[in-house]
């Protein structure tokens, strides 16, 4: 699965970089959680967790809907 969750990643990074920021994966769990860091202009951002759960997560679940969900840790 963490093929699979990378390769979703690549269809987000756009709309990051283009703002400066970034994601990288840190771990698919064995419970089904994506661990992402946010990077660049998204770490530290006020608005991170709404693109979390707004654009990283809603993305992964529509593309890979066994996932249980996403997370992040600086």
């Amino acid at each position: 699965m963490h093929d699979r969750v990378e390769a979703a990643l690549e269809k987000v990074r756009p709309v990051l970089q283009a703002d400066g920021g970034n994601v990288e994966l840190v771990e698919v769990t064995d419970k089904g959680i994506a661990i992402v860091r946010l990077q660049g202009a998204c770490k530290g951002c006020p608005m991170s967790q709404k693109t979390l759960k707004n654009v990283i997560q809603r993305t992964l679940l529509k593309l890979i809907p066994e996932l249980e969900g996403v997370e992040s840790v600086d």
